[in-house]
């Protein structure tokens, strides 16, 4: 019987890391050297596909023989895209903007096998509804929480949970920026031992 492929995470995500960590399959993270960069006109879901796909390709290419799996998260509030922060101002704006708003966080991700030609990709959408919030509020909480690297200034897994009226996701872990029900599954295709 054949040895399975390495498992590589094209990512430098912490939060992905700990969520691929969930499955119990060994794997290393590695950066991809993508660039990022918005494209003029370019959807929000076409966007995400496009960079998850971009960075499991860019490691893919390093590693033919290894499943490489990128991602990639958009956060869309009203048409306007939420990047990360980096400061705690920009961060407090943004949840300004969100404030008694929805947003929608499109989460992809490709599964690469370049030795086998195979690959699943995927976007998974994840709705939050915010509460109505106070300036005092908003402060507080990115005081608190920190923000700063992720999309939509807040952390899901921690404190942000408490800035919201309602999450609607099939999945929970999408929102966090690796949907595992359906990466389990696409897993599974390629020959991993999972539950």
């Amino acid at each position: 019987m054949n040895p399975l492929p390495e498992l590589i995470l094209a990512s430098t995500s912490p939060y992905r890391r700990q969520l691929l960590e969930r499955l119990r399959l060994p794997f290393r993270a590695i950066a991809p050297q993508v660039d990022e960069a918005h494209r003029s006109g370019e959807a929000a879901a076409e966007r995400a596909a496009r960079l998850a796909l971009a960075k499991a390709e860019a490691v893919s290419a390093q590693y033919p023989g290894a499943v490489v799996i990128g991602s990639d998260q958009v956060a869309l509030c009203e048409g306007v895209v939420l990047d990360k922060p980096g400061t705690a101002a920009t961060a407090v704006a943004q949840l300004h903007r969100l404030s008694g708003r929805s947003a929608v966080f499109h989460s992809a991700v490709a599964v690469v096998h370049r030795n086998s030609a195979r690959q699943d990709c995927f976007t998974h959408l994840t709705e939050v509804r915010f509460r109505t919030l106070s300036s005092g509020e908003i402060e507080r909480y990115v005081a608190a929480d920190a923000p700063l690297d992720c999309a939509g200034s807040f952390r899901s897994e921690a404190l942000g949970s408490a800035l919201f009226e309602a999450v609607l996701s099939d999945d929970p872990t999408g929102l966090v920026g690796l949907p595992l029900i359906r990466l389990a599954s696409s897993l599974r295709v390629m020959g991993y031992a999972l539950p």
